[in-house]
């Protein structure tokens, strides 16, 4: 069995008491689970996904399932189409109270800040409830400030495929310079990590007291330097993966108190734990790795006045993604942006379709040389299943691959 520092299980202790200590320790030196959170704008010809055979419900997410046993994702072309993303499933709480959140903000167009953003789960989750609420009428901005993993970001919201989402890669203070412009601000900061004890022996190597504090530290000045970006009246949701009540009820009162806020009380939903300022997903308790989060309304009501949805206020900050690139001319020829199929705004009558088998779709997604015999000559929208994957462009005797090099499968295909 794992070991864990004495000073965490004596902090569990406290938080849980001896019994429900005892529990999450057990559950965190166990197998991890695994669940998914379905695409709800990408439909699927023919039966529903086999992966889901089996699986259970995640109760407070309306696409979530928790699966039987892990499949290797990297062979399913469905997951490289953006129909599904792999997440945790306590991690899907934070969609829930961002739902009930929506609940207060009428107003349209809705403006939404995921502020540590990586690897783009609460991003993805985000954004289709925005889109189930608002239509097209939102922009939702996902933030990473580590260049690294900003690109995989990128690339998750692209395989995802909403238009409306935009990502930057700069240090949260660097939106105070759009004042009020956010209606809602998620902060899933980073923590000490305990909720990533049972996937990651480094996290429990690294925990340490002081590691608490210098998070809780951290946490308040990332909370403080995006503070302004929330406009009179906007919601600051905030979540950690850490059971540390330094780094969550504690700080949510710091906010309240330094910053502004009246901090909402949490709902009993689902027969979770509730602490002071939010809810507690601890494992042995839920499938999942384990999560907090919580919410305050910032004081007043005013709201600053943007006019559309304001893609274009993002432009000093120089967004990696924003909006749609249907593609560039080279010469007499359009090239179309691969990942322009993968939208889910794409128009799918401008370029004809080829669905393909499994086999030729990783091929495809492991940028092979395909032959497409049947096909017609120039760029095709290659689909499995009903569901596009990309571009190539069929030359006759061989197609040219356009699905991006930083995506492309890199294990073997048989």
């Amino acid at each position: 069995m794992k070991q864990f520092p004495s000073e965490f299980i004596s902090s569990l202790e406290s938080l849980l008491g001896k019994d429900g200590a005892a529990r999450a320790v057990e559950a965190m030196a166990g197998e991890t689970s695994v669940s998914v959170r379905l695409n709800p704008f990408k439909r699927l010809q023919g039966s529903t996904l086999p992966i889901l055979e089996g699986s259970s419900p995640v109760p407070w997410s309306p696409y979530g399932h928790i699966l039987v046993t892990r499949p290797v994702f990297t062979l399913h072309p469905l997951f490289h189409a953006g129909v599904y993303y792999v997440q945790d499933s306590s991690a899907m709480f934070v969609g829930w109270v961002f739902r009930r959140l929506l609940e207060r903000f009428p107003e349209r167009p809705l403006r939404v800040l995921d502020l540590c953003a990586a690897p783009g789960g609460k991003t993805t989750d985000l954004a289709a409830s925005l889109r189930e609420a608002c239509g097209d009428d939102f922009l939702l901005v996902s933030n990473e400030v580590m260049r690294q993993r900003a690109s995989v970001l990128s690339d998750n919201v692209a395989v995802w495929g909403d238009p409306r989402v935009a990502v930057t890669s700069v240090d949260p203070k660097a939106f105070a310079s759009l004042p009020g412009f956010f209606d809602i601000i998620l902060a899933d900061v980073p923590c000490s990590g305990e909720g990533m004890f049972r996937k990651d022996e480094t996290a429990v190597e690294d925990w340490s007291p002081e590691t608490v504090e210098l998070c809780a530290s951290r946490q308040k000045r990332i909370l403080a330097d995006v503070w302004p970006a929330l406009r009179e009246g906007g919601a600051l949701l905030y979540s950690t993966c850490t059971f540390e009540d330094a780094e969550n009820d504690s700080n949510l009162e710091w906010a309240a108190q330094e910053l502004g806020g009246a901090i909402l009380p949490p709902e009993e939903a689902f027969g979770l734990r509730t602490t002071r300022h939010g809810h507690l997903l601890v494992p042995g308790e839920v499938p999942g790795e384990g999560q907090w989060v919580g919410a305050l309304i910032k004081d007043g009501s005013g709201r600053t006045c943007v006019s559309g949805s304001g893609i274009d206020a993002l432009k000093h900050l120089r967004p990696l993604r924003s909006g749609i690139v249907e593609g560039e001319w080279k010469g007499k020829d359009f090239v179309p942006d691969s990942d322009w199929a993968l939208s889910i705004s794409f128009d799918r009558s401008r370029y004809p379709e080829t669905p393909v088998d499994k086999q030729t779709a990783l091929h495809y997604l492991h940028r092979d040389t395909i032959v497409l015999e049947d096909a017609p000559l120039g760029y095709n929208v290659l689909t499995y299943r009903g569901v596009p994957l990309g571009f190539v462009k069929n030359l006759g005797r061989r197609c040219n691959n356009l699905h991006p090099q930083s995506r492309r499968i890199r294990m073997d295909i048989v």
